[in-house]
């Protein structure tokens, strides 16, 4: 699941086939079919990240703070003198390993993706999905039944969603978060990710996406050119 991720952000910034119609198309068969989310759905989150990384209320990636976590240190100053306590945020390096990875995919996406189909009427992208569950379902519940196979199900994102946290956000937390100053493009890119180093399980482990910086500056560039 978390390779297939992987693959489908390829897909999604059109960095697989020479024509756009192919990729859009293998896109909605991969996050679809294979992970049971809708194309529409990433499309509209992540070009949002890619156009204002880690500027706050317009990059949904950094949407945590202050509900969760304090981010960067322009808005936690600001939460600091405006003394908005939404949580003890001096053990958040403790809690976000009990809030953060784990529980996003299971706890959040799982029910935000169908909501979004639906009340968008993105019917194909829901038959997609639906393909998804069927075929999850018919192909366990001989072995496992119903209890086992949904708990299949919540194992697979619990251990998914560690994974996608980790990778997603060691190449973006640590660099500079704040309101959107209407910096160049260039420069908001720069100022908003960090590479991690390669080695070939990093490469492998992080979908190539531990060249943070190439693939934001570069997003349509295949990822296994990165390094050049």
């Amino acid at each position: 699941q978390a390779q297939a991720g992987w693959l489908q952000h390829d897909f999604g910034h059109l960095s697989v086939f020479s024509k756009s119609r192919w990729n859009h198309w293998v896109h909605k068969f991969v996050i679809g079919h294979l992970k049971g989310a809708p194309a529409s759905w990433w499309n509209h989150l992540h070009f949002q990240h890619h156009a204002k990384p880690n500027c706050f209320r317009k990059d949904p990636d950094v949407n945590m703070h202050p509900l969760f976590f304090a981010l960067g240190k322009t808005l936690s100053v600001e939460l600091g003198v405006q003394k908005k306590k939404f949580m003890p945020y001096n053990h958040q390096h403790k809690y976000f390993f009990i809030i953060g990875p784990p529980a996003l995919v299971p706890l959040y996406f799982q029910w935000y993706i169908f909501y979004f189909a639906v009340q968008r009427k993105q019917w194909v992208d829901l038959a997609w999905m639906l393909s998804f569950y069927i075929r999850f379902f018919l192909t366990y519940l001989p072995f496992l039944g119903v209890k086992g196979t949904l708990g299949l199900h919540l194992l697979v994102r619990f251990i998914e969603s560690n994974w996608f946290v980790w990778v997603t956000q060691m190449n973006h937390i640590p660099m500079h978060i704040d309101y959107d100053k209407n910096v160049d493009w260039f420069s908001t890119q720069l100022q908003a990710t960090c590479n991690v180093h390669q080695s070939l399980f990093n490469d492998w482990f992080s979908g190539h996406l531990n060249f943070q910086i190439e693939h934001h500056l570069f997003p349509t560039m295949p990822r296994h050119n990165y390094w050049k």
